[in-house]
């Protein structure tokens, strides 16, 4: 039996990079829960917490937030170094890097440590629920919530319940997404979900054709911009995912689904093997100016 939306007053996020960052942001700002965040380098969660008060001060700049909520969600927020520094948690949501084997050494770890009404929802943007699930005491509790990136932006949230998800689960999650101020989408859980079943095929194919010379970068995301009135044209949008989470998911693709349509593209590995990984790396198919 796994906890009720109504008592959900503790969240735990695992993983205090950007993603983990925003999805507690918005847990504490706007669900207004407890939320502890759980890494295990210091130094990012130094990071985190600055970005997440860099967050909150252009908000209030905007007028969105006064400094009195400001001070409430970090009010709201505190930090450890491992799971077994978790002081409570009635949801826990998993938001580390797209590794499938480091996904369920967290989740076995998760469900020694915490009761076992306790549910665990993954981050993945496209890792098999089902399979993250199997490495947890209680496989009925563990179910998917993809949030988009940036959180505090994006309305949208792709739930996916494994094959052993129960729906108690599958209903408290809902709920607690609603209570965050998101739209849900329920989607199977096969490779890739919705949004990058769809999004990552494009991307890899704009980066055959810069790859191929059909196009110059500008030329192909102005075409997709004005074109097709898409906001932002597909290679500056892979950078802003992060070439790496890119690569991750279209190996994802391909290896489960096996079919050579997803196969990533050679320009696409070539980048993330120089350490240019996009945006965040100051460099990936565009370059940026270091902040």
């Amino acid at each position: 039996m796994s906890v009720s939306a109504e008592s959900i007053k503790n969240v735990c996020v695992v993983g205090a990079g950007q993603m983990g960052i925003g999805i507690g942001l918005v847990a504490a700002r706007v669900a207004k829960l407890n939320v502890q965040f759980i890494d295990s380098s210091p130094v990012q969660l130094t990071k985190g917490l600055e970005f997440l008060d860099k967050l909150l001060v252009k908000d209030i700049a905007k007028g969105k937030y006064s400094e009195e909520v400001r001070s409430e969600v970090k009010g709201r927020i505190t930090t450890a170094s491992s799971i077994g520094q978790i002081s409570s948690a009635d949801f826990v949501i998993e938001a580390v890097s797209e590794n499938v084997e480091l996904k369920r050494k967290i989740f076995a770890e998760l469900s020694e440590t915490l009761p076992p009404e306790t549910i665990l929802a993954t981050n993945t943007s496209s890792i098999s629920i089902t399979k993250i699930a199997s490495a947890a005491k209680r496989p009925e509790n563990v179910i998917g919530m993809h949030f988009m990136n940036p959180v505090p932006v994006m309305k949208l949230v792709e739930i996916i319940p494994g094959l052993q998800t129960s729906s108690q689960t599958l209903d408290t999650t809902l709920a607690l997404a609603q209570k965050m101020g998101k739209t849900t989408t329920m989607s199977q859980d096969v490779p890739g979900f919705i949004a990058n079943r769809l999004l990552m095929p494009y991307i890899n194919e704009a980066l055959i054709a810069l790859q191929e010379g059909i196009a110059t970068k500008e030329d192909i995301d102005t075409t997709m911009k004005l074109g097709t009135n898409n906001p932002m044209g597909p290679l500056t949008l892979a950078d802003f995912i992060g070439l790496d989470t890119c690569l991750a998911i279209m190996k994802v693709l391909h290896t489960e689904l096996g079919d050579s349509k997803y196969r990533p593209a050679v320009l696409l590995q070539k980048y993330v093997d120089a350490g240019w990984l996009g945006v965040k790396s100051g460099r990936g198919i565009y370059e940026y100016a270091k902040k």
